[in-house]
């Protein structure tokens, strides 16, 4: 396996796909929209050894004070072999995450894979804001 953040690697159909069909958190999303989440972020994509991307991952940020951990997951048929350890573990590696001041993301399902990485709950959510649409 192999970690890239290539973005002309990144299979943009497979990421679609698997956001739009099999995520619980993006499935509203168009193509379009998803290309242009790429497009504006450090993309992670794990690599089987043929070539064929079996995960992906993708940040946001600023590379000092703040950075936002989204879109993270592994084909079915690749999970169990430790690619989202991996990936997680060349997201916190790369040089534009590792020293981030607040580096955040929000999970349904998979805060024990996160909590390895140091992530926690928020110590005082009346302090976040957010504005939806």
């Amino acid at each position: 396996m192999e970690i890239s953040t290539d973005r002309d690697r990144i299979d943009r159909q497979l990421v679609h796909a698997f956001l739009s069909e099999h995520s619980y958190w993006a499935r509203w999303r168009t193509r379009e929209q998803n290309d242009r989440i790429i497009d504006a972020s450090l993309c992670f994509g794990a690599y089987d050894e043929d070539g064929r991307q079996i995960g992906h991952a993708r940040v946001i940020g600023d590379g000092v004070a703040f950075g936002y951990l989204g879109d993270v997951f592994v084909v079915p048929e690749a999970r169990g072999r430790g690619v989202g350890k991996a990936l997680m573990e060349a997201v916190l590696a790369h040089p534009d995450v590792r020293d981030l001041k607040r580096f955040t993301l929000v999970t349904d399902d998979a805060h024990g894979l996160y909590e390895q990485y140091g992530f926690a709950p928020l110590e005082d959510v009346r302090k976040w804001m957010q504005r939806r649409r």
